[in-house]
């Protein structure tokens, strides 16, 4: 990456650190980090929608999953407060309690969100939430390339960690993600 396709968060982050999403294809794309810094390995998969990050981040179904978001830029309307609950108890704007993504890759990441139920970007709530991201990924190519080859594994790679490719699909995702009591 150049020095130009560097990126400045609003905290005054600068998305300088690169990292790549290697499927197990072969195919390597380089691309920025943000949010946690940590490598991760699962299955690649992508999701078109133009809203609704939150609520995919957190929806369970992606555990263990690199999930690749195709519109074009994300993180415009930051994140709401994650822990405002609903008369249920059950987390208000999102689909449960945390990110269950394992790490996300997008094309353009927004530096400056705007939406008056923003508290945090998705930045830093993926940092928060120790949960990798990368920006500067062709994501509607990689859209293609999943599409017509069936769901791939993968790995964000940073900082040289190279994880080795891990499917998801050999663990109980069930168990993990489910509730281990009743309310």
């Amino acid at each position: 990456m150049t020095e130009a396709a560097t990126l400045v968060l609003e905290d005054g982050t600068s998305l300088t650190e690169v990292a790549r999403l290697v499927l197990e294809d072969g195919t390597s794309l380089e691309g920025h980090v943000f949010g946690a810094s940590v490598s991760f390995s699962g299955e690649v998969v992508f999701q078109t929608g133009m809203v609704g990050y939150p609520e995919a981040l957190t929806d369970p179904s992606y555990c263990g999953q690199v999930l690749v978001l195709t519109y074009p830029l994300v993180g415009n309307y930051g994140v709401p407060d994650t822990t405002q609950l609903d008369q249920y108890g059950l987390p208000k704007w999102m689909e449960s309690s945390k990110i269950w993504a394992g790490g996300l890759v997008v094309g353009e990441v927004c530096p400056e969100p705007s939406h008056w139920a923003s508290v945090n970007t998705l930045h830093e709530w993926l940092l928060a939430e120790g949960v990798p991201g990368i920006c500067g990924i062709d994501t509607r190519t990689l859209t293609k390339k999943i599409r017509e080859h069936g769901s791939l594994l993968g790995k964000i790679v940073v900082k040289g960690e190279d994880p080795p490719m891990m499917d998801p699909n050999i663990i109980n995702l069930v168990n993990r993600v489910s509730i281990k009591e009743m309310w």
